[in-house]
């Protein structure tokens, strides 16, 4: 057997060494974009956060002013349901009044008229 070509051998392992360095490379770069990606995922996940705590911060005034207008919302409910009453009441009184003023000027028209 002939021994082997240290040529042929120092090609192989050339080779190898550029495959290897080239995977290296490409790994490097995919660590790269992957870094970058998480940045611009971290950075979103801030802002998310950020406008989660505002929406938060709006509910929690919302519900206080919702409180304070309650009781006012309630009293005006009960006014309206009481002016409504006096309004009913105000006119069966007046329906009352304009029955006895037709009846006192029937009464009227009936002594001067005299039948």
């Amino acid at each position: 057997m002939a021994p082997p070509d240290d040529n042929h051998i120092h090609q192989q392992i050339g080779s190898l060494t550029a495959k290897i360095d080239m995977l290296i490379e490409a790994t490097r770069r995919s660590e790269e974009k992957s870094d970058v990606s998480r940045a611009s995922m971290h950075r979103r996940m801030d802002e998310i956060v950020d406008r989660v705590a505002k929406v938060e911060n709006s509910a929690i005034s919302v519900q206080e002013d919702v409180k304070e207008m309650k009781p006012i919302t309630d009293d005006v409910k009960r006014w309206k349901l009481m002016g409504i009453g006096a309004l009913g009441v105000i006119g069966v009184a007046g329906m009352a009044l304009g029955v006895s003023f037709a009846d006192v000027l029937k009464r009227i028209a009936t002594v001067l008229i005299g039948r």
